[in-house]
């Protein structure tokens, strides 16, 4: 009777760019980007030029910033000024998180990376900080829908620090909360004692934790890893005051565009999209330019705190 072998383990493929494998090397700062914000987030040709300005507030506070996409079944750690153009130009690129990165790669395909997945990849190449816009969470009407985002289960398992300026307002943030504090993930505000609502910056939610100086988040985060803790932890960092647009005009606003988005059948992945780009409409550009203000302002916290992770 014959034997069934194991199968021999796969090796990832994991591709960074001269910049950051020469950072890897020297042990400098490093902080990882998303992608989808580029694809899915942001009209071209503001996406390109976001895309291109948060790297260089990134590099501009001492880090190294390495922008994560999945191309032809490979992940790459840091994207070169072709790729990133090229990215911000595609069309019909998948939207990656946990359930779909694995068969992405297998299949040979292309792919943004959400915060869930862009987590997976920064932990896969020990990058310990993350910077993005806003992360996923449970979506109003969760409680018909279920539709909440993988974002929070990775904040809970996989252990980076992500900077972001709250959760989406589009979500309910009440819940959202009560979710990543059931999943033990700490929520860590900064400047405020609130919790941040994307282009707003106060939700009218308390934060469960504060902290305003980059060296106590990074002594927070390894704290973590010393106890055995999995996961990460969430920064809620706002909006600059002169950027942000007021919660209370926002508010109808988000209401119309949801009304939207039911009338018209989204649901899953195109919800985001849908109503992000509703919101730019609904408010004449101003969304779209305090994203850009939001993410450059995440930017160089995340740049802040990975140095100081370095310098411990």
């Amino acid at each position: 009777m014959m034997t069934q072998r194991a199968p021999l383990p796969l090796s990832l493929p994991l591709r960074f760019s001269p910049a950051v494998a020469a950072a890897r090397a020297a042990g400098a700062p490093i902080v990882a980007l998303e992608s989808t914000i580029i694809t899915h987030g942001m009209p071209w040709p503001q996406n390109i030029a976001t895309a291109e300005a948060v790297e260089a507030a990134v590099a501009a506070a001492g880090a190294v910033p390495a922008t994560i996409a999945v191309l032809d079944g490979e992940i790459h750690i840091g994207l070169d000024k072709a790729r990133l153009a090229a990215l911000g130009q595609a069309r019909n690129v998948a939207k990656l998180s946990r359930a779909d990165l694995a068969a992405c790669l297998a299949q040979g395909g292309t792919g943004a990376t959400t915060v869930a997945a862009t987590m997976i990849c920064a932990a896969q190449a020990g990058i310990a900080v993350f910077a993005t816009g806003g992360i996923g969470g449970v979506h109003r009407g969760a409680e018909d829908s279920f539709d909440i985002s993988a974002d929070l289960h990775e904040l809970a398992q996989t252990p980076v620090t992500v900077v972001a300026a709250g959760a989406k307002a589009i979500l309910d943030l009440a819940k959202t909360l009560e979710v990543l504090e059931t999943l033990g993930v700490p929520v860590i505000a900064v400047g405020q004692d609130g919790f941040c609502a994307f282009w707003s910056r106060e939700s009218g939610l308390a934060a469960p934790l504060r902290m305003d100086d980059p060296k106590t988040i990074a002594a927070a985060h390894r704290m973590r890893a010393a106890l055995g803790l999995p996961g990460g932890q969430l920064v809620a960092n706002p909006i600059p005051a002169e950027d942000e647009i007021a919660a209370a005009e926002l508010a109808p606003l988000i209401a119309q565009a949801q009304a939207d988005a039911d009338a018209a059948g989204i649901t899953g992945k195109a919800v985001t999209p849908f109503l992000l780009d509703r919101l730019y409409h609904l408010t004449q550009g101003r969304s779209l330019a305090a994203n850009i203000a939001l993410v450059l302002n995440n930017a160089r916290l995340g740049a802040a705190i990975a140095v100081a992770m370095r310098d411990a």
